[in-house]
């Protein structure tokens, strides 16, 4: 719903936006159907007059956009007129081409409907950067190609080669009132900041005309070559008998002539949609608010729907006159209903004053536009090898834009950008880090032994974080980089975090990884599978809709990187008959914390302690509790972990039998500030600090001992872990 509220602001920012609008969109109209010939340049004057109110009505009512003003565009005229200009030189007669343009712009208008239907507003916007920037730099030199014999007065179908080459044929009286039109347009703002350029370059441009016409009375003849001419009389047209005609005209087209207009109307239909929502990005960027992409291409493709089937031309959301529109006031889609009706007043009052435009004054303003629409910042990109494809993209698609035909620009370009991203993709390493076993490990703290074993086949597996694409692009260069390590290691662990996305050809070679370290007794580790890729899959879905997690298959599938390297090393430790025998529970003289202590110091301890046991999986204490314990492992294994989240949980290390934990709570009488996890069956010896404050009390020495100890192996643990940290962001 449209609101009522400031209706002085919108009211003149409406009005505002239909002067600037109205000038350009009769040159779009103009050079789109004075391409075909006769007297259909005086239908086109009309038709984008009829655009402007058409568009803005329509697309201001249906549209959510606030300020956005619509209108017939320059894409538009450049597709349009490239496709007559085309399909004359091969013989089609103008009265054909009338109607293939009318088709164009009604498919057009509803594969924008469709697009917004099928919700890919969201899509289209994202548009390469390169495609975008060289294609509308080929339509900018496209219009000026189109215009330049127009501004030089040849009116005879004329290209832009013959015309430069052809001086004597140069009108002067196109070449003085184009050229005060030009020089308007680029200075106007400067004299008169408060009319818009194109108004001031078009009253200057018909101004020069009748001042020329002074001095040659025959300027002011009805209908000469000079000016748009009128719509009646002997050389004009009838405008309602001629939109009854064409749809007469419709019915006697053949399906071989309708069926090559597809692509064509998907071209403008994507190049309207994308001029469009470029437009209303800007616009959110300046205004602080946010469109719905798939509603206003919605609105946008009824707007040119209506628009086409009352005679107008087809547009799209315009920059310039949105950019008056917000200036002069406007706050709401108001503004571009007011740009509409005021359009349609335009239409009834100014027919006559229209005929008299000239024509080289419309052509000094799109010739302005159309350099306006050249990208010349992306001249800068020749200067740094990072940029120079991209570079060449934009000039590649402008080329083709010019010298074969918009059509295939759009085709070039997309083709172009694939391959471009292809090639990037390729060429960036998959592996964002590749850790040798003897340079990682877990979080697990070892006993002596233990860490011999490690030390020594710890080579026995590799760490391979990824990251990008795993796609045909990237699987081979992951196998090359992985062939020799496939050929000594047992375990290869790949962590998949930073994975974007993945394709059959990547799956089908973690197949052939894990295959090869089947045959020689290891395994394929994978850890933090993405479960809500860029593309919405869950990786760990495709992996077994594809075979790859078979059952019983050599491949383990991890939640976090650290249970992967864990799962590795107790392989290898029962590989080398460490974890073989069965845990005898360790008594409390066997603690390093009471090494070398006095049997009836320890006697006195044993007398504190609590004794306890949990089952796998069982919690021992939670986040937050208050215990103000310190547990000692007699025997299994207790995992420390941090919860951030109830989805979200990190993990902080492993504790094995001699080792202790909750020291924390115990000297600080805090709460516990992680949780303990007993990973196995798992018994315990708990001193409560209020009893160890009672046993300082006696034994002030050997409890100076005690916390000299604690303070020894939390050190360690420190220095441990800053090793960690420094290994984790390469510091």
């Amino acid at each position: 719903m449209i609101k009522l509220t400031n209706f002085s602001g919108n009211f003149w920012g409406g009005t505002a936006a239909m002067l600037v609008a109205m000038p350009a969109a009769i040159a779009f109209g103009v050079t789109i159907y004075a391409t075909i010939g006769g007297h259909f340049g005086a239908y086109g004057a009309i038709a984008g007059i009829l655009g402007v109110a058409a568009i803005g009505i329509v697309a201001s009512l249906l549209g959510g956009t606030q300020r956005l003003i619509s209108a017939p565009s320059a894409p538009a005229a450049a597709v349009l007129s490239a496709f007559a200009l085309e399909h004359i030189s091969n013989g089609i007669s103008g009265d054909t081409i009338f109607v293939m343009l009318m088709v164009i712009a009604i498919f057009a208008a509803l594969f924008q409907i469709l697009f917004g239907v099928a919700g890919l507003g969201r899509l289209i916007k994202y548009m390469p950067f390169p495609v975008v920037s060289g294609y509308l730099s080929g339509v900018g030199l496209y219009i000026i190609a189109a215009q330049t014999p127009k501004f030089l007065g040849l009116s005879h179908g004329e290209h832009f080669w013959q015309s430069i080459q052809a001086p004597a044929l140069w009108q002067w009286e196109s070449l003085v009132v184009g050229s005060v039109t030009i020089v308007s347009m680029l200075y106007g703002e400067r004299l008169f900041r408060v009319i818009p350029a194109v108004i001031t370059a078009l009253i200057m441009g018909i101004a020069t005309y009748f001042i020329l016409g002074a001095f040659k009375p025959s300027l002011f003849e009805p209908n000469n070559i000079f000016i748009i001419g009128t719509l009646g009389g002997n050389d004009g047209i009838d405008f309602f008998k001629m939109m009854s005609w064409r749809f007469n005209e419709l019915m006697e087209l053949s399906w071989n002539n309708i069926s090559m207009l597809f692509f064509p109307a998907l071209t403008l239909a994507a190049l309207l949609s994308i001029d469009t929502l470029k437009t209303c990005v800007i616009l959110d960027s300046m205004t602080h608010s946010f469109h719905n992409s798939n509603k206003e291409l919605i609105a946008q493709g009824s707007g040119n729907l209506l628009s086409v089937l009352i005679g107008g031309m087809p547009g799209s959301g315009t920059m310039g006159a949105t950019m008056v529109n917000i200036s002069s006031g406007a706050t709401t889609q108001l503004s571009g209903f007011i740009e509409g009706v005021m359009a349609v007043i335009a239409f009834v009052l100014l027919g006559t004053f229209i005929a008299w435009i000239p024509v080289s004054a419309l052509a000094g303003i799109l010739i302005v536009i159309g350099f306006r629409m050249i990208d010349r910042h992306s001249l800068m990109l020749i200067q740094s090898k990072k940029t120079t494809l991209d570079f060449f993209i934009i000039v590649a698609v402008a080329i083709t834009a010019l010298f074969v035909s918009l059509i295939a620009a759009a085709g070039v370009g997309l083709l172009l950008a694939i391959a471009l991203y292809i090639a990037q993709q390729i060429g960036a390493s998959v592996v964002y880090r590749h850790m040798d076993g003897n340079d990682v490990h877990s979080k697990v703290i070892r006993n002596e032994d233990e860490s011999i074993i490690l030390t020594q086949k710890g080579g026995n597996f590799s760490v391979y974080e990824l990251h990008g694409s795993l796609f045909f692009g990237t699987a081979n260069q992951l196998y090359s980089m992985l062939r020799d390590d496939l050929k000594e290691k047992k375990y290869i662990i790949m962590d998949m975090k930073r994975v974007q996305t993945v394709d059959l050809t990547a799956a089908h070679i973690l197949l052939q990884i894990k295959d090869i370290l089947h045959d020689n007794n290891g395994y394929l580790l994978l850890s933090r599978l993405p479960h809500k890729l860029p593309t919405g899959d869950d990786m760990e879905s495709y992996f077994n809709h594809v075979g790859l997690l078979k059952h019983l298959s050599p491949i383990k599938v991890f939640d976090d990187l650290e249970y992967a390297i864990e799962w590795a090393e107790e392989k290898i430790l029962k590989e080398n008959r460490i974890t073989t025998t069965e845990e005898s529970l360790y008594e409390l003289k066997d603690f390093a914390l009471l090494a070398n202590r006095k049997e009836e110091t320890i006697e006195e301890i044993q007398n504190l302690l609590e004794y306890k046991s949990f089952a796998k999986g069982e919690v021992i204490f939670k986040q937050g509790d208050l215990a103000g314990e310190l547990y000692l492992i007699r025997r299994g294994l207790v995992r420390i972990v941090l919860r951030i989240s109830e989805h979200n949980i990190v993990h902080l290390s492993t504790l094995g039998q001699g080792n202790f934990f909750g020291e924390f709570s115990f000297l600080e009488g805090s709460p516990q500030y992680s949780e303990a996890i007993a990973t196995t069956d798992t018994d315990l010896f708990i001193i409560s600090r209020r009893a160890f404050d009672q046993f300082s009390e006696r034994h002030s020495k050997a409890s100076f001992h005690f916390m000299q100890s604690l303070a020894t192996v939390l050190a360690e643990r420190l220095r441990m872990t800053s090793s960690e940290l420094g290994a984790e962001y390469d510091v």
